[in-house]
């Protein structure tokens, strides 16, 4: 190779600076024109969704294959906070989730347990008048008591004591992004990876829309599994339970991870888990049973139990000679499927020390490599999104940030496919969400043909230049 072409295809990071503060710019002005639709019809939803996904997928590539220098990590960061700025202060408009979020800190600084009553109950009738807009604008206030678990309604009282505000509420989660993204610095930077890889984090629209526009409580679970993830790189057993323990007390799915997280005969861990979620029940176990609110009348609203919401089971019932394949039958299907990954997982478990940093890549073969457990993790949060199929496009903002430690291109089809997909007329229950699921997940399937196949044959390497030099040395 020419050192003319090898300068040309390495790049300069003044460039990918300049390429970074075009793409950032543009996708600052989706973040707007997102908070404007609510207004008036102009690009529509899917159209905003669309450019904004065309967008981020540039940056990614741009990030991923072209150097950087120390100015890069602060035009990701501070266009990352401009996006978020854009829907801070504009009313939450495709999910009143927070409102409840909201209206259960309030209950809790008025000296009454959030899963006594439902919002509705004419014993809180004194706390309507002055919090009318918050009551008016829930969702399921007649019927539901909250469902959120004990650590997340320590968060809603910590947060409606600065100011029962959604605004206010808004900003607690952009502040746990902020912790997430830092913990996320700190471990690509302990696995020889750029810093600025965070950017694909950082610059993700799904995450504007979901934790900066509608400001859901799946920004603390994020910021708890970075932390969580962080530490057990660190090798601290301990605070690595600490923040699973946290983020399963916060909303639930995060357990699925305890076996990629689990060392061998480490028992540290699992007891920080349990004990994080006695100590938040205990906190609220006035109530009894009903502690776990309405947690159970969800998983039926949702179809969970008639298997309404499990997209493959409805595809393989579509199937000749499948049809009797019965809710019971899937659910078994997933266990069987969990117990073969967490059998795996477990094989795998090990007991080596912490990472050390850079130092511990420094062979040519091994930049960048991630350590067996973040693959791990990725791979249980991503069979849980594709298994149980959820409907709401902040169901999966937690896989964002296995995205950013481990690139790879069936999670950015996936989550991608879903951020754009849900915005058009196909996001409807019935057969149009089922011709949407359809899309996306043989969009994913295709994804993890070239994925596997580029796994084989590393022709995209050279894109890289990091990769292409070390690589080099090593043949």
């Amino acid at each position: 190779m020419t050192p003319e072409l090898q300068r040309w295809r390495v790049g300069r990071p003044w460039a990918t600076n300049v390429v970074l503060c075009g793409l950032g710019f543009a996708l600052l002005c989706m973040s707007r024109q997102f908070v404007a639709e609510n207004d008036g019809f102009s690009m529509g939803f899917s159209g905003v969704s669309g450019w904004s996904a065309i967008l981020y997928i540039a940056a990614v590539m741009v990030v991923l294959t072209q150097p950087a220098n120390r100015w890069t990590l602060w035009v990701i960061g501070g266009f990352a906070v401009a996006c978020r700025l854009a829907p801070l202060y504009a009313e939450p408009f495709l999910s009143s989730d927070m409102y409840r979020y909201v209206w259960d800190g309030i209950v809790q600084h008025a000296h009454v347990n959030p899963y006594h009553y439902v919002p509705g109950d004419p014993v809180l009738t004194f706390l309507r008048k002055p919090n009318q807009e918050i009551f008016d604008n829930m969702n399921r206030r007649d019927y539901a008591r909250t469902i959120y678990p004990p650590v997340a309604q320590m968060i809603y009282f910590a947060v409606t004591w600065i100011s029962p505000t959604v605004t206010m509420m808004k900003l607690a989660m952009v502040g746990f992004e902020c912790v997430a993204a830092a913990a996320m610095v700190a471990l690509l930077k302990r696995m020889g990876r750029p810093r600025e890889q965070v950017l694909l984090y950082a610059w993700c629209p799904l995450l504007v829309w979901e934790l900066a526009g509608a400001g859901h409580v799946d920004a603390a679970v994020i910021a708890f599994v970075a932390l969580a993830l962080l530490f057990r790189a660190r090798g601290d057993n301990l605070l690595t339970g600490l923040f699973l323990g946290l983020a399963v007390m916060t909303k639930f799915y995060p357990l699925v991870l305890f076996p990629a997280l689990y060392r061998r005969w480490d028992w540290k861990m699992p007891a920080m888990v349990v004990a994080v979620a006695a100590v938040g029940y205990a906190a609220y176990s006035s109530v009894g049973m009903m502690v776990f609110g309405f947690l159970g009348g969800y998983t039926e609203e949702e179809g969970m139990a008639t298997g309404a919401r499990y997209f493959l089971l409805q595809w393989m019932q579509t199937l000749r000679g499948l049809q009797w394949v019965s809710t019971g039958v899937y659910l078994g299907l997933c266990v069987v499927v969990f117990g073969g990954l967490m059998v795996w997982a477990w094989r795998r478990a090990t007991i080596e020390g912490p990472l050390e940093g850079p130092a511990e890549f420094a062979g040519p073969r091994m930049v960048g490599m991630e350590p067996q457990f973040l693959k791990t993790a990725a791979m249980f949060a991503m069979a849980l999104m594709l298994l149980f199929s959820p409907h709401y496009p902040w169901y999966i903002v937690w896989l964002v940030p296995f995205f950013a430690l481990t690139p790879s291109l069936p999670m950015l089809a996936y989550t991608m496919g879903f951020f754009y997909l849900f915005t058009t007329a196909l996001a409807d229950p019935g057969p149009k969400m089922f011709l949407l699921n359809r899309i996306l997940y043989g969009g994913t399937m295709v994804a993890f043909a070239v994925h596997f196949v580029l796994r084989k044959w590393p022709v995209h390497r050279w894109l890289h230049p990091v990769y292409a030099g070390r690589w080099r040395e090593a043949d």
